[in-house]
């Protein structure tokens, strides 16, 4: 039983480290994000092209995230479920 335990408490400390190092690196591109579109913005010459190209390019960094995030706890769920 106490093995059991160890290992669940090994899993939730990975959990929970993944998913403070996850929200701090959405931050971080979060904040890399309103940046970038400053800068575009104070561009006078930057093509409209360009920032549809980059537009789309943040959008599917932000689909894959989440997709990564929501695999990564379904992984956690199963790993838990074995446990127990």
């Amino acid at each position: 039983m106490l093995q059991k335990e160890i290992l669940s408490q090994m899993i939730t400390f990975n959990k929970t480290a993944f998913d403070n190092a996850f929200n701090v690196m959405l931050a971080l591109q979060e904040q890399m994000e309103k940046s970038f579109r400053m800068y575009v913005e104070q561009v006078p010459g930057f093509p409209v092209e360009g920032r549809k190209v980059i537009e789309e390019w943040i959008a599917v960094y932000k689909k894959g995230c989440t997709d990564f995030k929501k695999n990564v706890d379904e992984s956690f769920k199963k790993v838990e479920t074995f446990i127990q």
